[in-house]
């Protein structure tokens, strides 16, 4: 199951239609709330879906006795957006089963692979072995096949806010875009109480016939985007919440391509971990950005009663200029709202959290320089042309993916300094597998955030400079753009650390 990706099958005009259950059998507007529905008519889709309705939290699954084994299956036939549908999910839901661990357990799954196109499942932001049957993105699952997952969570693994998703080559954004998500929490020494924990995931979908599988070369360019934006795969939830009481949000965008600026009319959102690590000093902020792949932990604690929304904004993105490519997003759309009752309180303190393991501070011993390459010409995507579109390249440093290369080797115990450059005139979001970096500086002069991270956004025509200490998991991995029709068309690479 390992080796080269199997030939690529975007999803089918009959299965995007079959999405949410509107093809031939398609309802009409009533009782259910659904309608059918065209592609383009964005407005329609969103009005007849169902809002408002309270949030509901993914199912949770919790390791006991130093494991967590559970069955997952990816197929077709997932609720979405509270209602049934023929979304795309793991055991029958969107998003998935939250998964809950602590540091030192073996989480073992046994995936099935109930699709029409090879799968597999990435733990993203978890510091695992990538080897093996543990976090290993070359594995591809066979349609109808099953794989074992072992995946030992170590000793020391910080506690935090992960995720998982799947990571086959060529069928990631697809499979992301139709709903195949789920959270993954690592729980570890006592943490101050909250009244409520929310796991609040964020996805992109679209209903109609052209489902999440638009193919024409200037989408994929910039990377799609679903019309509707659903939190927990729910359309403009609502939060309840008290007057007075604390609630910890458990941000993570696991949209496609959607950078995201998140505000919560009339309350801060005191920052109080980033990409699962718990941060030097809790922040209020007024606007929580989060590129695709990122998570933040945030407090909330409304003072008095009212109805507050929770809004996303997703940032521009423009194709290359010689494509004559739209841009898209800029838009500005409602989450969700929170809503408290009770009297009002005046505010009070907020409980202080643990810090998570700071920084790598040993010596550097080593520089490299990579390059997200994208434009016109073949031979750099899948079979040639990338999956982008003909004649559309994607890369880093000149090069498509390709899963037999190895494209940097790096010795265990190494400390390296990494410049990640971005001649394109979009941003990209750079994620490496495995071993967390600390984002020294980059470009546009973003705050740093004092604590390692898996993703971050590299500005359009611009650099960061990491720091990754490859000190401790010896293996094979890869690193790729987060805006997932990139990646499938060719804009990942490998790693060897030996």
């Amino acid at each position: 199951m390992t080796g080269r990706s199997a030939p690529r099958h975007p999803i089918s005009r009959r299965q995007a239609l079959g999405l949410l259950g509107l093809g031939a059998a398609a309802v009409t507007a009533g009782a259910t709330g659904w309608a059918t529905l065209g592609v383009s008519d964005t407005t329609r889709t969103a009005s007849v879906l169902p809002s408002g309705e309270p949030l509901g939290l993914p199912p949770e699954l919790a390791s006991r006795q130093g494991q967590l084994a559970v069955d997952l299956t990816a197929a077709p036939g997932a609720s979405l957006a509270g209602r049934p549908a023929s979304a795309w999910g793991y055991n029958g839901s969107s998003p998935g089963p939250t998964l809950r661990l602590r540091p030192g357990d073996e989480l073992a799954v046994r995936l099935r692979n109930g699709l029409d196109q090879p799968t597999n499942l990435h733990t993203h932001g978890l510091r695992v072995s990538p080897e093996g049957n543990s976090d290993n993105p070359f594995i591809h699952i066979a349609p109808g096949e099953t794989f074992d997952y072992r995946i030992a969570i170590p000793d020391g693994h910080p506690p935090g806010t992960f995720w998982y998703h799947p990571h086959a080559h060529g069928y990631v954004a697809d499979q992301l875009l139709a709903g195949l998500a789920g959270a993954l929490i690592v729980d570890d020494a006592p943490e101050p109480a909250v009244s409520a924990d929310r796991v609040l995931l964020i996805t992109d979908t679209t209903l109609g016939a052209g489902g999440p599988a638009a193919t024409d070369p200037a989408t994929r360019m910039v990377g799609r985007q679903g019309e509707l934006l659903l939190l927990n795969g729910l359309h403009r939830p609502v939060i309840p919440a008290a007057s007075g009481e604390l609630q910890r949000w458990r941000l993570i965008n696991a949209t496609t391509s959607r950078t995201l600026n998140l505000h919560l009319d009339a309350h801060p959102l005191t920052r109080i971990a980033f990409d699962g690590i718990t941060l030097p000093t809790a922040t209020g902020v007024d606007t929580v950005r989060l590129a695709p792949g990122n998570r933040a932990d945030v407090l909330v604690r409304p003072d008095r009663p009212g109805t507050f929304p929770l809004t996303a904004s997703t940032e521009p993105r423009r194709a290359m200029g010689m494509m004559g490519g739209p841009a898209v997003g800029g838009e500005t759309e409602v989450l969700a709202t929170l809503t408290t009752s009770g009297p009002a309180r005046a505010p009070s303190a907020l409980p202080t959290f643990p810090p998570g393991p700071a920084p790598d501070a040993g010596a550097t011993t080593g520089a490299r320089r990579l390059t997200f390459t994208m434009g016109m010409g073949g031979g750099m995507g899948p079979g040639g042309t990338g999956s982008g579109g003909q004649g559309m390249s994607f890369g880093f440093d000149g090069r498509a993916y390709d899963p037999v290369r190895t494209d940097q080797t790096v010795a265990l115990g190494a400390v390296e300094e990494w410049t990640v450059s971005n001649p394109t005139p979009m941003a990209h979001p750079f994620h490496l597998h495995v071993w967390p970096f600390e984002v020294l500086a980059d470009s546009a002069g973003t705050p740093t955030t004092g604590a390692p991270q898996d993703v971050v956004l590299v500005p359009a025509g611009g650099w960061v400079r990491l720091r990754i200490p490859f000190t401790v998991l010896p293996g094979r991995s890869v690193y790729h753009c987060h805006i997932l029709d990139h990646e499938d068309a060719g804009m990942m690479a490998s790693i060897a650390v030996r």
